[in-house]
């Protein structure tokens, strides 16, 4: 079946174009754009309206004057000429006159210690550029295109919760996922090649099995690994009470059958156990939701030497089939503190020697979970994805296919995020028939099923396209395709009833209607994906796990520790979503999320439990995103803080006006000596000597001041006043001249010119919103939308919702290469 399947896929992929091709009535009357109205220009006047009055004339000369020194054919200073560019005609180099307006808004151009134009000339500059390019879109909308996209790890996992009640870890078969613009979610980067094609089928032979039971399944073996990272001296979440450390998941058993659990425990480098030493014996207990299966003694003299190594097993434990939560985790044998020659480090396996050291109490650690079989199955138990599937059950032969049909038809419907049509489902039962002659009814219903999400209708979101659209057209996307477009954006999930609803009545492409079905689905708990899917890779915050912090310096760091800073900065974001708080908030907030562990990390008393609690900060020393853990600990090396990557990180995350890379040959910073005269250096004095090279001070000019303010958190983002027993100095002058010390000063600086902070996060907002880049041709919408939203104090909703109503999320266009493709 598999290779039928991947041949009717790429067969399928060949003519994305005609799945592009809407069957009813044409949408072009509704695409239809309004004609320059006086309310149009009387928003760009009140939005661009000038504090003093200059001629283009006049400030084309001061780009002249001041830009064109550097940026000019013969120097080409950021791969940009400004010598023949002339105000008055911006709209017709609307590409470069963006660039422009971008670094002027920032405070960016000119450079530290270049001449600057006095009064609010760059001011007025800036505004006359956004004036022209405005009211030239307004005469002439772009609302971009894109190609296809297809579900990444994450929208595949909860596409397929959604639709099965099936938890699945797509990493399983999914390779990861190619980002662009920050988001893994963007269409210029998911072309499918037939390896991932592959990937897909076998994930939909995999899932299919899984969710309707395999009552002949073989034995196979699941492993799940523990960080090393991981402390194993507390509680483990999921796991029951009594226990630490070890591992507790939700596994999905094929069928009712016999399983054998399998421990594997970590060792030292000469192969013993690691915890041998312990003053009490160990025991491992095996639970399946929070029952105990199996209890295992902890030999320990066990090594590597051993036949069967460091693996423990039960017994054959029977199990039904369906989704279970196991747990294998040691007993715990005492509470309370130790008397050790030192105290036990919160990561308590940072280093396996110490393991076979007296005076220091280790226990011993799981390293992987194994769950082996099923042996000799015995069938299928009724699971939530049995019940999600089988919506009606034959009682005769006669009845069998019609009710393979409304199977078909209710899990397709929603699986290909609208109606399915006649060919469709002739399509899918052709899998059922074949199947069900050979295995029986529910054999057929799991081939249909694989049928489905094997389809390029599920994997991809293919976009129709009105019959009579023409190249180089703009056209209203169908309501189906909004409502994928609103729910992946806000729920990152397929739509649901209602919003399927409104588009099968052709509603959802009222403006009005849309609105309030944005608003609804902010309201839902289901928009927390905006924290975890959208500010999550907005914030970068993926890369803590790339930051491993040296355990001999920070011995409390661990996976857990590092799991918390990554939730405190989601509720955070979560937070100002659901109370629809200002978008500056974001960098002001004095307040934050924080279980016991953090709070503990932070020096917060009177904070205590795992469950995350809204606290007030303290004192001023932390505010917003900048005053996070997550934050400072991902703009940093694992041995010391880097003011470059943090003042990098926000001028590129936060400004949207990222450094050029290094020149070649330059030295890393760590080529640069650590110690003078007998002293260590701080990392300041490293930097100084690092960007009196010319080629790199140009730059630091404006990294380094950012970072050097946050320079008071250490790796980890804890307070410090010294480094290397030196007092630290974290004086600075940003590239305006605005002088900062800490942090306080910097938020304070940086909404002194909240312009480039709105409009930056608008900008990834967008993109994350309409799976594109967000090219040049999106300033005016990016300035619209943020314009309106100024009026209620940059509400977060104003944003959402403006992104929803802009052209560029309801609209696209026909690209000029599509012309051919539109006559299929």
């Amino acid at each position: 079946m598999k290779s039928f399947l991947t041949a009717t896929t790429s067969v399928a992929l060949l003519s994305l174009a005609g799945f592009a091709v809407y069957s009813g009535p044409s949408q072009l009357q509704a695409a239809r754009l309004p004609d320059l109205s006086r309310a149009d220009l009387t928003r760009i006047a009140a939005t661009h309206r000038r504090s003093s009055t200059i001629s283009t004339d006049s400030l084309t000369a001061v780009v002249q004057r001041t830009c064109a020194a550097c940026h000019n054919t013969t120097d080409m200073a950021g791969e940009m000429s400004l010598e023949t560019f002339s105000v008055a005609e911006a709209a017709n180099s609307p590409a470069i006159a963006e660039r422009m307006i971008s670094k002027l808004r920032a405070g960016m151009m000119p450079p530290p210690g270049r001449g600057r134009p006095g009064g609010d000339t760059l001011a007025t500059l800036a505004t006359t550029l956004e004036e022209i390019l405005d009211r030239a879109a307004v005469a002439n909308p772009e609302p971009g295109a894109r190609t296809f996209q297809r579900l990444n790890r994450a929208e595949y996992e909860r596409s397929i919760r959604d639709l099965l009640t099936l938890s699945v870890n797509a990493g399983d078969w999914l390779p990861l996922d190619t980002k662009s613009a920050n988001f893994d979610n963007i269409a210029d980067v998911q072309t499918p090649s037939a390896t991932l094609l592959d990937a897909y089928m076998d994930a939909a032979s995999a899932i299919s099995r899984l969710a309707v039971g395999d009552p002949h399944a073989r034995p196979t073996a699941t492993t799940y690994k523990l960080p090393r990272l991981a402390s194993q001296w507390d509680k483990t979440e999921g796991a029951p009470e009594g226990t630490r450390g070890g591992i507790s998941v939700v596994h999905t058993f094929p069928a009712n059958g016999e399983y054998v659990f399998a421990i594997a425990l970590h060792a030292i480098p000469t192969g013993q156990l690691f915890g041998s030493a312990a003053p009490f014996d160990e025991k491992i207990e095996v639970s399946i939701n929070g029952e105990r299966v199996a209890l295992i003694d902890v030999d320990r003299g066990m090594s590597q030497a051993d036949p069967n190594g460091m693996e423990l097993k039960t017994p054959p434990v029977p199990v039904k089939a369906g989704a279970q939560r196991i747990t294998a985790a040691f007993v715990r044998t005492f509470d309370g503190p130790v008397n050790d020659n030192m105290a036990p480090l919160g990561h308590s396996i940072a280093d396996t020697q110490i393991g076979s050291q007296a005076g220091v109490t280790i226990m011993a650690h799981l390293q992987d979970f194994i769950v082996r079989g099923p042996y000799n199955p015995t069938g299928v138990s009724e699971t939530a994805s049995r019940k999600r599937i089988f919506s009606c059950r034959p009682t005769s032969a006669a009845e069998a296919r019609p009710c393979a049909e409304k199977i078909v038809a209710d899990l397709g419907d929603e699986a290909y995020r609208r109606p399915l049509t006649e060919s469709d489902k002739k399509a899918i039962m052709a899998f059922y028939d074949r199947a069900a002659k050979e295995g029986g009814f529910e054999n057929g219903v799991r081939s249909a099923l694989e049928a489905i999400l094997a389809s390029p209708h599920f994997i991809f979101r293919v976009e129709e396209r009105p019959k009579s659209a023409k190249a180089g057209e703009k056209y209203a996307i169908s309501d189906n395709d909004l409502a994928s477009r609103l729910s992946f954006f806000l729920w990152d999930m397929p739509p649901d009833e209602t919003l399927q609803a409104l588009a099968a009545q052709g509603k959802l492409s009222d403006p009005k209607v849309l609105q309030a079905q944005a608003q609804r689905m902010l309201a839902d708990p289901r928009s927390d994906a905006l924290g975890t899917r959208f500010a999550a890779q907005w914030l970068r915050l993926q890369d803590i796990e790339k930051v491993h912090p040296d355990e001999n310096m920070y011995p409390d760091f661990r996976q857990q520790l590092a799991d918390d800073m990554r939730r405190e900065t989601e509720l955070f974001f979560n937070s100002i979503v659901h109370e629809n708080k200002s978008v500056l908030d974001l960098f002001s907030a004095d307040y934050t999320y924080v279980n016991e562990a953090l709070a503990k990390h932070y020096g917060m008393p009177g904070v205590t439990g795992t469950q995350f609690r809204r606290v007030t900060y303290p004192d001023a020393r932390r505010r917003g995103l900048l005053g996070q853990a997550s934050i400072l600990t991902l703009t940093s090396h694992a041995n010391r803080t880097s003011p470059v990557l943090r003042g990098k990180w926000v001028m590129e995350v936060l400004l949207g006006s990222p450094p050029p890379p290094p020149p070649p040959g330059v030295p890393d910073l760590e080529k640069t000596g650590e110690a003078k005269e007998g002293r260590m250096l701080t990392t300041r004095e490293r930097m100084e000597q690092h960007r009196s090279n010319p080629q790199c001070k140009s730059c630091h000019l404006y990294m380094d001041p950012i970072g050097l303010a946050l320079d008071n958190f250490d790796v980890t983002g804890q307070w410090r006043i010294r480094e290397n027993g030196a007092p630290l100095d974290t004086r600075g002058e940003l590239y305006d001249g605005t002088p900062v010390t800490n942090l306080v000063e910097l938020q304070r600086a940086l909404l002194k010119r909240p312009t480039p902070l709105i409009r930056t996060f608008t900008q990834n907002l967008m993109a994350y919103a309409i799976g594109r880049r967000v090219e040049y041709y999106d300033g005016p919408t990016v300035r619209r939308i943020t314009s309106d939203a100024a009026a209620g104090g940059y509400r977060m909703s104003d944003f959402i919702v403006g992104v929803v109503k802009s052209d560029a999320f309801r609209m696209s266009r026909v690209p000029a290469a599509s012309a051919d493709q539109t006559k299929h």
